[in-house]
């Protein structure tokens, strides 16, 4: 029997994913609806499959192994399951400085 859990995006998260979008839709609005539905999309799949990202290699070299991510090239939805719950905890470009933006965030 397969388990489902539940996807919950963090404040941040959805600052982030909003910040994107609305970054895209200043030139093209329909790829920002393509993108915004790109990336929901994959957020969703992990109702079904939390385990199906990578551990985030950033913070794995740090010891943090609760931390995974999800590709949708050039952004990185990163998130941490716990029990039933899928967290979304960000969603960033991968052209900046990852490492930075992550260890700020996810360990204070």
């Amino acid at each position: 029997m397969n388990r489902t859990y539940h996807v919950a995006w963090a404040a941040v998260a959805r600052n982030d994913l909003k910040q994107i979008i609305d970054h895209i839709a200043q030139d093209s609005p329909g790829d920002a609806l393509q993108i915004l539905h790109k990336i929901s999309q994959r957020a969703a799949e992990l109702q079904s499959m939390p385990d199906q990202g990578r551990i985030v290699p950033e913070l794995k070299e740090q010891g943090i192994h609760t931390y995974r991510e999800l590709i949708v090239a050039p952004w990185r939805i990163i998130y941490r399951v716990s029990d039933t719950t899928v967290f979304v905890v960000s969603v960033i470009d991968s052209r900046r400085n990852v490492e930075d933006i992550l260890l700020d965030r996810l360990i204070k």
